[in-house]
């Protein structure tokens, strides 16, 4: 080894090196030299000493000669990598054996040095290969960061979700008794009320039905937080036709102009996918439920259930209506809990139904995102794993 002036010693923190090479002189004129660089070394001549070096203590970075007589360079980094895989390694070998180094990196080397060298060639090497480490371990650190705090906050939710559901739970008997009590009293005591007590009566009435239904709505919510997806293939055209049926035959059952207005229907051929039926029924419930809600007023009223894609290997549906439609800078709250776009005079609801659509949609891999006008319908698109 030919060595250069001493020069200032390295500023960079103390890394611990151990050289591994079976010619004495060579090993422990590379220590001395780098150790007057600022590093601590440990010197070895043998693959066998170097493993048990690893066993009593820590090292930042193996620097092992690659021809050795009892255990080769290659099979000594692979030895050490799988005592400790944070570990750099770099080999050092002759001119004639650098395909030799070349398969050393294959297997975890991070570089290599050609003998005869120079102090000034290995500072460098060892200076990048320190750095890669320290990068290496602080994007380990990051990721035990972000799993703990992934694991805390998926916990989080999850106790959320269990009060939540708790708390519904424990509220729908009241609301039931106040609705129930309330219809009672309307019955016997309704002719014998002022028109002021009438009034107040279909009002308990009214909020005992709005507070049911919110309650039935955060109990499906909660449900649909817990529990495994029961996948299977769901024929997407079949379950459109099913849930479009059932809600015709709701609307005809009403006593209201609601069950004269007409409604013109449109759907494409749907793929098939696999899913949880039940769920993906929920999503396809919710949205054409609010196509015909909001498209109230409309003669006729056009609501479309179609499919665009697939792109990136999810299949992209759509449902789109001719209604009322929305301001689009409120898209992004339009997800969220109790998030609503239009007054209960206008149009009644709790603004919880996209919410679930959305959970659904997660759980299936998928996503959801809508676009709209006032005044000109809106297109709700979401997507599913093809």
């Amino acid at each position: 080894m030919n060595r250069d002036s001493p020069g200032p010693a390295a500023t960079a923190p103390t890394a611990r090196l151990l050289v591994v090479d079976d010619e004495v002189l060579q090993m422990k004129a590379l220590c001395e030299t780098l150790r007057d660089r600022g590093y601590e070394t440990v010197g070895v001549v043998a693959g066998d000493a170097a493993l048990a070096a690893l066993n009593e203590g820590r090292f930042d970075l193996l620097l092992t000669d690659l021809t050795m007589p009892a255990m080769d360079g290659i099979s000594l980094l692979k030895a050490a990598l799988a005592k400790d895989a944070d570990l750099v390694g770099i080999v050092m070998t002759g001119q004639g054996t650098i395909e030799t180094a070349v398969e050393a990196m294959k297997v975890g080397a991070f570089d290599y040095i050609l003998k005869p060298f120079k102090v000034s060639a290995i500072l460098p090497v060892l200076s990048r290969a320190l750095a890669i480490r320290q990068l290496r371990l602080e994007n380990a650190a990051l990721q035990r960061n972000l799993m703990e705090r992934t694991a805390a906050l998926e916990a989080a939710n999850e106790d959320l979700d269990l009060f939540a559901g708790k708390i519904a739970h424990d509220l729908a008997a009241p609301a039931r008794h106040v609705k129930s009590f309330a219809q009672l009293l309307s019955e016997d005591c309704g002719p014998e009320l002022s028109p002021t007590g009438q009034r107040y009566v279909r009002s308990i009435t009214d909020a005992g039905e709005r507070m049911g239904r919110l309650i039935k709505d955060l109990l499906t919510f909660s449900r649909l937080s817990r529990g495994d997806l029961c996948r299977q293939t769901v024929a997407l055209r079949a379950l459109a036709d099913s849930v479009w049926e059932e809600l015709k035959q709701q609307r005809e059952a009403l006593e209201s102009d609601e069950r004269l207005r007409r409604i013109v229907w449109k759907i494409s051929d749907l793929p098939t996918v696999r899913g949880d039926e039940s769920m993906l029924r929920q999503v396809f419930l919710n949205l054409l439920s609010n196509a015909v809600k909001f498209s109230r007023g409309r003669t006729p009223a056009e609501i479309e259930v179609g499919c665009r894609g697939p792109e990136a290997g999810d299949v992209v549906l759509y449902v789109r209506d001719n209604g009322a439609g929305f301001n689009r800078r409120q898209t992004e709250n339009l997800f969220g809990m109790f998030q609503r776009m239009h007054s209960a005079e206008q149009f009644e609801g709790n603004g919880i139904g996209l919410a679930h659509v959305r959970r659904i949609l997660q759980r299936h891999g998928g996503r959801i995102w809508a676009e709209s006008e006032v005044g000109q319908g809106a297109t709700f698109y979401f997507t599913l794993p093809a």
